[in-house]
């Protein structure tokens, strides 16, 4: 029997991979979402406009909740919150969960989520995972998939590092049916934080001189900053005893080809909270970092220097907004 899906958090993301599964499987999707302007415009269009690349834009019907409004039951829940929205999706999620045999996969961006996932399910039910895909939300019921179908990847880790979960292999299988490339590994905490590690370069780089991938990419400061926060970030997570899926020159080698190749025109997703005035998730990336290494005695100072500059850029975009 097709498993079910349910998205918990209709942003960029969730949209993508419940649309995709939806269309390319043919498999039940609902999407549950926090932010009410997203479920209201849904319903009042009948569904999302989809466009891949800023064109084709087409409606695509989906069936859309608030938290409260929904009660399904699921096999499998898809989660893509914000980091900082996370606790309250969950929270006001909570009467539809079933620990006992529903799965969850969260793709997000940073790391804290696993942690709250965790208050409600088992780890023998969580499945990590990281994105290179690149997508926008370009307002309330409109997103933009970015790349040709099929571009980008993601990595899977099942949080028991059990490879061979039947229910593992189903959840693949239909990512794989959607177009979602998967790569799957028994390595949890190293999937997550390798992300974390790219992150830390090109979303916080990206998003304080306001600039795409590509751009950065063809700065020639771009190798030296690029690799001066990699090599940082691994000084850490190797005293944290974290294996890494990658080595440093392999990583700054995916940081070029994703910038220069897959995703030039991009701007990355803390870039889009940022222009939108939204907070970002600097504190979940370079800033968790940093924290991790002074639970080793290590200073991960480039990190933390990153960290406050994007707050200042924050603090000054708002300041500006309250001056008009």
């Amino acid at each position: 029997m097709a498993l079910s899906y349910t998205v918990l958090g209709a942003g960029a993301m969730g949209l993508r991979f419940g649309v995709l599964l939806q269309e390319l499987t043919g498999v039940k999707v609902d999407f549950v979402d926090n932010w009410q302007p997203q479920v209201d415009t849904i319903k009042e269009q009948g569904g999302v406009y989809v466009s891949r690349d800023h064109e084709n834009r087409h409606l695509v019907p989906v069936n859309i909740y608030a938290p409260e409004e929904y009660h399904g039951d699921p096999d499998v829940l898809i989660v893509f919150a914000k980091q900082m929205t996370l606790q309250d999706l969950l929270e006001r999620s909570s009467h539809f969960f079933a620990p006992d045999h529903q799965y969850v996969f969260s793709g997000m961006n940073g790391m804290g989520h696993i942690e709250k996932i965790n208050q409600y399910f088992p780890k023998e039910n969580v499945i990590g995972g990281t994105c290179l895909i690149g997508t926008v939300l370009n307002k309330a019921g409109d997103v933009d998939f970015i790349g040709k179908a099929g571009a980008g990847s993601i990595n899977l880790a099942p949080q028991s590092g059990r490879v061979d979960d039947p229910r593992v292999q189903e959840i693949v299988a239909d990512f794989e049916k959607a177009n979602i490339h998967c790569n799957l590994t028994d390595n949890f905490y190293g999937t997550l934080l390798t992300k974390v590690v790219f992150n830390s370069v090109i979303n916080t780089i990206c998003t304080l001189f306001e600039i795409q991938m590509g751009q950065f990419i063809k700065s020639p400061a771009a190798e030296k900053l690029g690799k001066q926060l990699i090599n940082e970030a691994y000084d850490v997570v190797e005293r944290a005893g974290i294996q890494l899926l990658s080595t440093r020159e392999e990583e700054w080698e995916t940081i070029h080809y994703v910038s220069a190749v897959s995703n030039p025109l991009h701007y990355p997703s803390m870039y889009q909270d940022m222009s939108k005035n939204r907070p970002t998730e600097v504190d979940y990336i370079n800033g968790y970092l940093y924290e991790l290494g002074q639970k080793y005695g290590y200073q991960a100072d480039t990190h933390n220097f990153l960290r406050n500059l994007v707050h200042l850029a924050e603090s000054t975009r708002q300041q500006r907004g309250h001056g008009e």
